[in-house]
């Protein structure tokens, strides 16, 4: 899959991408308080705790472009998360593993949308992960629109209400921009049948063309059980 370059933003920065925007000194130092923060837990801190602040360090080492470092101790805080069921953090492991962009990059984004999809987590975190397949697939690419459909339907049905608004503008932008870029849609009324063309408008049958798109992603090389998770969805 290529990037796309007019891709919709996504407003709310992860902790990498925020990282990213402040300059190299303020990074080390940065890098330095968490690590001694790492170095003063007590040895019978809890292993969340702890993987947290390894996440810290992974999105500071990812920042400073120390990309092999920050992907291997982000794939131990994957596996940790996972293990105590601490959704949220094992997303955000699986994003900072995409960014690092090594050998494995994508198939850590296909985990990670598994895991934002499937689990309640932070809705503004999930529409990120999508916007990353969305630059991930070429503009002719359906996988696109699958991406931002879901972005919007996971918007709708999990945000706050004092969220709502402005988080299902950002994917209906998203929307918009995909469509744009897929069949060159310039108009609502071109948009509408566009996306009923598509069948976006059925979470039914949208949700499981995602799934597809992420299984081409990981090519059979899953690194959880997926059945064992799904039975500890909350009720």
């Amino acid at each position: 899959m290529t990037k796309q370059s007019d891709s919709a933003s996504v407003a709310n920065l992860s902790g990498s991408e925020a990282l990213g925007m402040l300059d190299r000194s303020n990074l080390e130092a940065l890098l330095v308080e968490h690590q001694q923060q790492l170095a003063a837990l007590p040895a019978t801190t809890a292993a969340l705790q702890r993987a947290r602040v390894q996440l810290d360090i992974a999105s500071d080492l990812l920042a400073l472009q120390r990309q092999t470092e920050s992907w291997q101790l982000a794939r131990q805080c994957a596996d940790i998360f996972l293990q105590q069921h601490a959704w949220q953090e094992a997303v955000e492991s699986f994003d900072v593993l995409y960014q690092c962009e090594q050998g494995d990059a994508v198939m850590a984004l296909g985990h990670g949308v598994w895991l934002a999809v499937t689990f309640p987590i932070s809705p503004q975190t999930s529409v990120a992960m999508l916007q990353h397949i969305i630059d991930e697939t070429p503009g002719n690419a359906d996988g696109a629109a699958v991406a931002a459909a879901t972005a919007h339907y996971l918007a709708d049905l999990r945000c706050a209400p004092e969220q709502r608004d402005s988080l299902m503008f950002l994917t209906t932008q998203m929307i918009a921009a995909v469509a744009k870029n897929h069949s060159q849609i310039s108009s609502q009324e071109m948009l509408d049948f566009w996306m009923e063309r598509l069948q976006l408008n059925d979470p039914a049958i949208f949700i499981p063309r995602l799934a597809k798109v992420i299984e081409a992603m990981v090519d059979g090389h899953w690194w959880f059980d997926r059945d064992r998770l799904r039975e500890l969805l909350p009720d």
